[in-house]
Parts: structure tokens; C-alpha cells; sequence
């Protein structure tokens, strides 16, 4: 069972570290493609978003150690 709880975990982490990866591309990239600069608020409330999802990832994967 234990085996099982830590894959559960893995995937759980490994789904909020894609939405942070994916809200850093709707920020940087997105912008870029669509051809307009955007405003610079909206730009950098995407990059804080992804970057606190990714760290958020890193939290869950982080209590697997506790168990």
C-alpha cells in the first residue's frame, strides 16, 4: 500500500509541476506567438503562477520523505 500512496503522490506533483510549466508558456510564450507584447501585469501574474505551481510540486514531492 505504501508503494501505491508514493505513485499517487508522484502523479499528483507531476500534474501540478505541468500546470505551473504550462502557465509560464501562456506568460512568456504565448504573447510572443500571438504577436502582441501584452500587458506586463498579466505577464508577470502568469510566471509567478507557473513558478509558485512548480514550487507547490516540489512541496508535495518533498512530504514523500516524511512518510
Amino acid at each position: 500500500m505504501h508503494t501505491v500512496h508514493n505513485a499517487r503522490i508522484q502523479l499528483i506533483a507531476t500534474a501540478v509541476n505541468n500546470l505551473g510549466v504550462g502557465c509560464l508558456l501562456a506568460g512568456l510564450i504565448a504573447p510572443a506567438v500571438n504577436g502582441t507584447v501584452g500587458d506586463l501585469t498579466h505577464i508577470i501574474l502568469w510566471v509567478v503562477l507557473g513558478c509558485d505551481l512548480i514550487a507547490l510540486a516540489q512541496y508535495i514531492l518533498a512530504g514523500l520523505y516524511e512518510l
